[in-house]
């Protein structure tokens, strides 16, 4: 037992160095250093000692201590929300795929929602010395990173502003989509029409809300407070407000789902519900072209992409003002949201 425990110990943390592979090869250290970097000045028959005993030992170049010789880490940080959430998904894919064009690696993190854990995730972070942040913000005080950006420490805010610094930030057209899918609602003879959105502390959530009566207003339409609905987006409490809503003697006729949580649980109420109810949900979710649910759609990836090229031209040394890009949605009418009144 004792014996195998030393193995352990000698077998696993302890990686190979070019010391290892130069005593191994018998050649000095910056042989090996020359061969590892593809220098010249090695001969051919030194060169295949060097790479036998690499392969002997299963060596790998340390490129972390040799990008930070040159200041940069080669490495950038994404921070989401909830890397279970399918709008994440594709903005992620997108975020990786510039780091990679920039031979950059990335790291994801989940704030799941916590602005505590949010600053422990995005400090933990520059800890390690990424060069870049992506931030999908959990909290609405940013001012702990202002040391981290002085420093040096790019960072994009992403869906939701940053709060209390100046900082890059890219966005979707949430209160312009709201309206543009409530009004969508009203055109279909709908002027009873309930809201269910996310927690309002949350800015997405909040300018949804105010698409919502935006939309409403245009069409002369006064918002009862029994249309409106925000709070967390477990199926538990999306269930209850929307067969509150959905009550009465006079229920509403439509559902607008703040977000593809939201509409999930929508589809699973109105599906039990004896009349046809409208509905049009904020973000595309999986099957909806099959299941005809009537959308407002986001670009996730190019949300991710345009955050990170944003990321990388800061970088690469653009000193511009912090600049806030707002990109459009997109209504795909697929059928439940064309629906008339019942």
């Amino acid at each position: 037992m004792a014996e195998t425990a030393r193995h352990s110990e000698s077998r696993y943390g302890n990686r190979p160095t070019m010391k290892d592979v130069a005593a191994r090869a018998g050649v000095g250290l910056k042989t090996v250093s020359r061969v590892v970097n593809s220098e010249p000045g090695v001969t051919p028959d030194t060169e295949r000692r060097v790479q036998e005993a690499i392969e002997a030992l299963g060596f790998r170049r340390n490129d972390s201590a040799r990008v930070l010789r040159k200041g940069r880490t080669a490495s950038i940080g994404l921070v989401l929300e909830d890397l279970a959430d399918p709008f994440y998904g594709p903005l992620s894919r997108a975020v990786e795929e510039v780091a990679r064009a920039h031979g950059a690696l990335l790291i994801n993190g989940s704030s799941a929602e916590d602005p505590e854990r949010e600053q422990e995730l995005v400090l933990a972070l520059c800890a390690r010395r990424v060069d870049g942040l992506i931030v999908i913000p959990a909290g609405d005080d940013h001012r702990y990173l202002e040391p981290e950006m002085k420093a040096g420490i790019a960072t994009v805010f992403v869906d939701r502003p940053a709060g209390r610094v100046d900082a890059d930030m890219v966005l979707s057209d949430s209160f312009g989509g709201a309206r543009a899918g409530v009004a969508h609602l009203v055109a279909h003879g709908h002027r009873r029409i309930g809201f269910i959105g996310d927690q309002p502390r949350i800015h997405t959530a909040t300018e949804r809300l105010r698409g919502y009566h935006a939309a409403l207003a245009d069409a002369g339409i006064e918002v009862e407070d029994s249309w409106v609905s925000l709070g967390p987006t477990n199926p538990a409490r999306v269930r209850a407000a929307a067969e509150a809503m959905l009550a009465g003697p006079e229920p509403v006729t439509a559902l607008f789902a703040g977000n593809n949580r939201v509409t999930v649980t929508a589809v699973r109420v109105l599906a039990e519900c004896e009349r046809r109810i409208a509905l049009v949900g904020f973000d595309d979710i999986e099957l909806a072209d099959l299941l005809g649910i009537t959308v407002i759609s986001q670009d996730a990836a190019a949300v991710g992409r345009t955050a990170a090229e944003h990321l990388f031209r800061r970088l690469d040394g653009a000193a511009h003002a912090p600049a806030r890009v707002e990109l459009p949605t997109r209504l795909i009418p697929r059928g439940s949201g064309e629906l008339p009144p019942a």
